[in-house]
Formats: C-alpha cells, sequence, structure tokens
C-alpha cells in the first residue's frame, strides 16, 4: 500500500512514494490536465493508502479534485501543520522533492483524514465572495486616496475626477459580483437555507451573510467549534512558561483572514442591538477585558451560533448561544 506526498507548484508537481519507511525517487509531472491524467495513471498503479498534499494557494484545487473524482484517497492537509512537522524534522534544505519525501513521511506518521470536497456551488460561492472582499478592499483604499488628495489644493482635478471615476467602477463591480453570489445561492435549495438561517442573526445582513456562507459552505461540516475557531484564527495562544515567562493570551490570527474579516461587523451590530450579545460583551468589560477583547470574544460567540445554525439549517437564536446569567445581571 504505502503512501504519497505530493508537492504542488505552479507549474509542476513533485510526487515521492513511501513503503515500509523507505522513500522511492521522486517524479515529476505538468501542473496541467495532461499532467494530472499522468499523475493519476501512476498513482492508480501503486494503489497507495494515502496522497497527501499542502492547500497550497490556489494551486492544489484542481489536482485534489482530479484524484478525489479518479477514486484515489487524497489528504488536503494545513501548510502550518506541515511546516511544523518540518521543522520537528530538523531539515535543513528545501526543495520540492525534499518536501514531497516530507509529506509523505508525515502521512506515515500522522494519518490524516481523507478529503471531501466543497459542492461545486459552494466552490463558485466562495470565489465570488472572496473576490467581492478583494474589491471592497480596494474601494476602501481608492477612497482614502481620494480624500488625501481632496486636501490639498496642489492636486489637479483630473487625478480627483480619475479617482472617483475608478471608486465608481470598483462599486459597479462589487454589486455585480454580490447579485451573481445570490443567484448562485438562490439556484442552490441547500445555500438558499443555510442562508436564511445565517441572515437570522441580528447583525448579519445581506452582504454579511453572503461574505460568511461563503466561507463556512467550503468547509467539512464534521469540524467542531473549538476547529472552527481555529480556522478563523480566533483562538487564543497562551505564552506560559516557567515563572519568567508570562505574556497575556492573544489571538492566533493564523487562520481564514475572509472569514475574520466578515464577523467583525456583525459582532459589532449584535453587541448594540442584541441583547444577550451585549450583555455577554459587557460582562467580560467587567471584568477587566479590553473593548476589543471582548469584541472578539462575541465574533466567537457568534462564529459557534452561525457554524451550527449553517449545518442544521435553524434560524439564528442568540438565546440558545448565550447564557442567561449575563442577562441577570444586567
Amino acid at each position: 500500500m504505502g503512501v504519497v506526498g505530493v508537492d504542488v507548484a505552479a507549474e509542476s508537481v513533485e510526487v515521492v512514494a513511501r513503503q515500509g519507511g523507505r522513500n522511492g525517487k521522486a517524479k515529476r509531472f505538468a501542473q496541467n490536465p495532461k499532467g494530472h491524467r499522468r499523475l493519476i495513471s501512476y498513482l492508480q498503479r501503486l494503489a497507495p493508502e494515502r496522497v497527501v498534499l499542502e492547500a497550497t494557494g490556489v494551486y492544489f484545487l484542481d489536482l485534489a479534485l482530479a484524484l478525489h473524482y479518479a477514486g484515489l484517497p487524497v489528504c488536503v492537509i494545513n501548510p502550518r501543520s506541515f511546516k511544523h512537522f518540518a521543522e520537528l524534522k530538523l531539515t535543513g534544505s528545501k526543495t520540492d522533492p525534499i518536501d514531497a519525501a516530507l509529506l509523505a513521511e508525515y502521512a506515515e506518521c500522522l494519518h490524516p483524514p481523507l478529503w471531501q470536497p466543497p459542492r461545486e456551488a459552494a466552490l463558485a460561492l466562495r470565489e465570488l465572495g472572496r473576490q467581492v472582499n478583494r474589491l471592497v478592499g480596494e474601494r476602501t483604499a481608492a477612497k482614502n486616496r481620494l480624500h488625501a488628495l481632496s486636501a490639498t489644493k496642489t492636486t489637479p482635478a483630473l487625478v480627483i475626477d480619475d479617482e472617483r471615476q475608478g471608486i465608481t467602477a470598483l462599486e459597479q463591480r462589487i454589486d455585480r459580483l454580490r447579485a451573481a453570489a445570490l443567484e448562485q445561492i438562490h439556484n442552490d435549495a441547500v445555500l438558499q437555507a443555510q442562508f436564511r438561517a445565517l441572515i437570522a442573526a441580528k447583525g448579519v445582513g445581506e452582504v454579511s451573510a453572503i461574505a460568511i456562507l461563503a466561507e463556512l459552505c467550503a468547509l467539512p461540516e464534521y469540524l467542531k467549534a473549538k476547529q472552527l475557531a481555529r480556522h478563523a484564527g480566533l483562538d487564543v495562544r497562551l505564552t506560559h512558561s516557567g515563572s519568567s515567562v508570562s505574556r497575556p493570551g492573544r489571538l492566533s490570527k493564523a487562520g481564514n483572514a475572509y472569514l475574520r474579516a466578515a464577523l467583525f461587523l456583525p459582532a459589532m451590530s449584535a453587541i448594540r442591538h442584541d441583547p444577550y450579545a451585549r450583555a455577554f460583551y459587557e460582562a467580560l468589560v467587567a471584568r477587566g477585558r479590553k473593548r476589543l477583547q471582548a469584541i472578539c470574544a462575541v465574533m466567537r460567540k457568534y462564529l459557534t451560533g452561525l457554524w451550527a445554525c449553517f449545518r442544521t439549517q435553524q434560524p439564528f437564536d442568540s438565546s440558545q448561544l448565550f447564557s442567561d446569567i449575563h442577562m441577570q445581571k444586567t
């Protein structure tokens, strides 16, 4: 049986098979449909127990889908997890064949779970949501530039007019993509039910629901609340060692920045308009937490509730999420 490590790059794929604690010779395949077919034929002859690759940017997805639909046991692992494994092995050099061999050893030692690809509708919605997120960031930067340019009389009118036209063009692109995302949701019964469940939460409007759903729909539904918090970078990282090292806990911010950004404004709005979220927030501040820490705690709580609604397709109910103890103290 054995295992196989696959190191994915933009133009090529490096493959190392491992069996009985020994690595085979590295093989290279092109990162295109023809190369994928050759790789699939090679792996089908090997019949490995696991084929492991990293979730590296956008390059891994087409290959992982091709391997999965060919009936191969694909495992897609977190790059951060693999980085720590490579550091543990004290590997000095870093090349594609070395990484492929380490991936094979990772599979042999840790037995990662098999990967289940998201549905096509979910993948399409995720890309639409992320493109909207990127364009919103560009629009914010453009508005900041316009404000700076308008603050001085030395700026030619043509430059200011050009910046305004750019902002208008960005807004048109954002509106078009949001409309496409809504159409994608309404054309899929599952996404439509999940969207209705999320938008029932106070503070989650149409725009936030699209952004949150676009990220949640591509995740495996077996994730638990703590795993999801780590995925979003909302887990607290503690630093305590002996009696000399003791620093306050901080958010790791090592996860999905799109999901984390999509939760901020809904949490702020919930603190103002949802009595349960506001009571939870005020209780944390009264116990000495900084306001930003309390906001992040509400974000994490909200994420837990939204994930439960996403999985069950039941409308969001904050009374089921926050404790009544906080309400009694207000």
